[in-house]
């Protein structure tokens, strides 16, 4: 009896999956060009497509066929199925950009203003509730992070350029990270294929019980296994020391704990449940980034409490971030489609008070070329899943 059960169940499962790619596949060809049907229309049967599936290793191989841990799992399905939603916009929204818009001669704001429209139409924006995660990072060359451009802003792609598109999505505050690098020129493949590789060594090296330390180890090893010729010299490529991949929990985008890129770092371990961005960065420069340029990038403080404030402009503008934002990270072009003007002093009497935390853009030697691959992931207990994987990256 328990045999035939099994066999039964196992059928069942192999149906079920048989008509949820049907469906991925049908929700494909339905979906318009540009993307503008929200996901839940598309999806009509409400389940999203399951990211790449990776198993456990070593110790964890029982967790695979576990009856216990699959149970614990099914629990979960919920807040597995809303996870994947905000993935499969970040899938959707990423493919367009890529072929549609992020071109040379684009003015940075168009490219953002883009991205951050179809991510709201496909994941139909609604608050706290779905939504955009956090700024539309698309950092040039030696500006490794968090650029975003502020409004007036004038910057134009050009063919050499080396832009990192990192964007998040929501879904019940459950934030999916994702980033990849865009190089017109084929001179810097060497160094996007060095970074792609050292974060699926991230990703592959992740699990229930993996040191971090261990993590960054195997990733530096991957990286600077790479060097790229540019206009005549080699340079080696550098994993950038103090950027690393991190922990999420709902509405925290950094949640405590910290993937390093580079050998060294804590023994502190990765446990089931956990959700992670894995992200590397690969560097021609130093592989140091110190902060620099004009800020866009701002997030309250996850566990900043009630601070009374003197300057009227400042509550009511703090009002606005909790209304609109809550914990999750916003730029100055977000308040402005809010209506906000005038803000810079009470933005800063709130970073002042500790309330908000300014995240300047992160950059390396000017001159240098960075890039950068990220994925988010969870560990499931059965097996670890990379929700963001695309036939892209």
């Amino acid at each position: 009896g328990k045999k035939k059960r099994k066999k039964k169940n196992k059928a069942q499962r192999k149906a079920a999956q048989a008509a949820r790619e049907a469906e991925s596949k049908d929700a494909a060809t339905r979906q318009t060009d540009p993307p503008s049907i929200p996901l839940v229309d598309l999806f009509t049967s409400g389940v999203f497509p399951v990211g790449e599936i990776q198993e456990y290793k070593n110790d964890n191989t029982w967790r695979t066929s576990s009856a216990e841990m699959r149970e614990k799992e099914r629990l979960e399905s919920d807040m597995y199925n809303e996870v994947r939603q905000a993935a499969e916009v970040h899938r959707q929204v990423r493919k367009y950009i890529t072929e549609k818009v992020a071109k040379p001669g684009v003015l940075m704001t168009d490219l953002c203003e883009t991205l951050e429209d179809k991510v709201r139409k496909l994941i139909k924006a609604n608050g706290m509730q779905a939504g955009i995660a956090f700024p539309t990072g698309c950092s040039l060359n030696w500006v490794a992070a968090h650029w975003t451009p502020n409004s007036g802003d004038k910057t134009v792609l050009q063919h050499d350029d080396v832009m990192k598109l990192d964007f998040g999505t929501h879904v019940n505050g459950r934030i999916m990270d994702c980033a990849f690098t865009v190089a017109f020129n084929p001179k810097y493949d060497p160094l996007l294929h060095a970074v792609k590789e050292a974060t699926n060594t991230g990703i592959a090296e992740a699990g229930i019980d993996v040191r971090l330390c261990d993590i960054g180890e195997a990733i530096q090893e991957v990286m600077e296994s790479h060097e790229i010729e540019l206009d005549g010299k080699t340079y080696p490529i550098k994993a950038i020391r103090n950027l690393n991949g991190h922990s999420i929990a709902p509405y925290q985008i950094h949640a405590g704990k910290s993937v390093p890129i580079v050998k060294g770092g804590e023994a502190t371990k990765m446990e089931e449940g956990e959700f992670y961005a894995i992200e590397t960065f690969g560097s021609t420069g130093k592989g140091y980034v110190v902060e620099d340029l004009e800020c866009s990038h701002y997030m309250k403080d996850f566990d900043a409490g009630h601070v009374p404030l003197r300057m009227a402009k400042a509550k009511q503008l703090l009002g606005t971030i909790d209304r609109n934002f809550g914990t999750l990270a916003f730029c100055r072009r977000y308040l402005d489609r809010l209506g906000e003007t005038k803000y810079l002093m009470a933005l800063k009497n709130l970073c002042d008070a500790g309330i908000v935390n300014p995240y300047p853009p992160l950059c390396d030697k000017r001159g240098c070329y960075t890039a950068q691959y990220e994925h988010t992931l969870v560990l499931k207990p059965t097996c670890k899943e990379v929700l963001t994987r695309g036939d892209d990256y």
